[in-house]
């Protein structure tokens, strides 16, 4: 079997609003074999960027467009592939963007490997340990804190055991912060998990203050308290707290996870598996933070390709307490994929069909695209 064409796709929403919001546009990769079978990926990212990734001609032999490196290659051999991705584009690669771009790519190829085994991905990965995952839905904090406890008890209603609220008006001001806290606790109840996504907004000094004023609302876990890159300060929170603190969504590639892990000594790794490098590298994430007794959550606010690739590694890690679900309302999301993940019993169930068990649809697809890159 050889792969015969590698297709991107740039999909954007009409209008496009200046929030902290990953579905209003994608970048899907979509892979063609001579035996007839394709595979479809995603990479959470800049879509142009993404797009000049893929096309890119060959400048050396260590200096690649993705495109090129996988023309004519064997799909079944995602991980000599992945390592091919990752040589080829070495000169501006390593992580960051290249990484990124591999991931669409990457899950491509493990749909396809699925679908040449006629086996799911997780059972390709080692099997799965759990038939459900426990989401948890993932919002922007309301205008108001009024509006927040709606919008708790709204999820709650619709299921949801677990409720994350990040970004807006959080982070302005002390008060504000308890006062949004307290409205979201008030709405979700008792017995619903309260997670808290600052969104980099505090130094550490105001961090550590801040988390142990919030333990009173009981958050399961705080993410991004702190700008990406202060490795140190995570250090000096994680150490000076007892709440969980979770972070990674910015990181790429294994390597930088292991740092990440050994120097912020964080409590909860987040990769992404449509930019940390695929589901090849976040199953190797997970198993070096399984070996640093660190708690992978996945972070996911895109489509249901990047969900159904998350539920896949999730299933076999030794323990997965959640899943990410965005909320964000979006057609692209909604309406990209055949299959949807309904909550049901406030679980989310592992997809059974070969490799990834999702399908785009082509009118939905065709409809939000700006425009087609095609190597062939």
């Amino acid at each position: 079997m050889k792969i015969t064409k590698v297709e991107g796709f740039h999909l954007r929403l009409p209008v496009v609003e200046e929030r902290c919001d990953g579905t209003q546009d994608a970048f899907i990769v979509r892979i063609h074999t001579d035996d007839g079978l394709v595979g479809i990926g995603e990479v959470d990212s800049s879509p142009h960027v993404m797009k000049a990734i893929y096309e890119a001609p060959m400048s050396h032999t260590l200096c690649y467009g993705l495109s090129r490196l996988l023309l004519g290659e064997n799909p079944l051999d995602v991980e000599r592939l992945w390592d091919k991705m990752y040589r080829g584009t070495i000169y501006y690669g390593r992580q960051g963007a290249a990484i990124q771009a591999i991931s669409g790519a990457d899950i491509a190829l493990w749909d396809i490997l699925g679908q040449a085994t006629g086996q799911p991905v997780y059972a390709l990965l080692g099997g799965a340990r759990r038939t459900h995952l426990r989401p948890y839905g993932s919002v922007l904090f309301g205008e108001t804190p009024e509006e927040t406890a709606r919008i708790g008890a709204s999820l709650v209603e619709q299921g949801f055991t677990a409720v994350k609220f990040g970004w807006g008006p959080f982070g302005q001001s002390e008060a504000g912060d308890i006062a949004f806290a307290r409205a979201a606790r008030e709405g979700l109840g008792d017995e619903a998990d309260l997670i808290i996504d600052v969104g980099w907004a505090w130094d550490v000094k105001t961090a550590i203050r801040r988390v142990r004023r919030l333990s009173e609302y009981r958050p399961a876990f705080i993410e991004e308290p702190l700008p990406a890159d202060d490795w140190d300060g995570y250090a000096r929170l994680t150490d000076a707290v007892d709440i969980p603190i979770a972070a990674g969504e910015e990181e790429c590639g294994r390597l930088a996870f292991r740092d990440f892990m050994d120097r912020a000594r964080i409590d909860i790794v987040q990769p992404d598996v449509t930019r940390a490098g695929g589901i090849t590298e976040m199953k190797r994430i997970a198993r070096d933070a399984a070996d640093r007794r660190r708690i992978v959550i996945n972070h996911s606010f895109t489509t249901y390709i990047n969900i159904a690739a998350s539920l896949h590694v999730l299933a076999t890690l030794p323990e997965a307490p959640f899943l990410e679900y965005s909320m964000a309302p979006s057609a692209i999301r909604e309406e990209m994929t055949h299959e949807t993940f309904p909550v049901e019993n406030g679980l989310v169930a592992l997809p059974q069909g070969p490799g990834l068990g999702v399908h785009l649809d082509e009118e939905v697809l065709r409809r939000y695209l700006v425009e087609e890159t095609v190597a062939e």
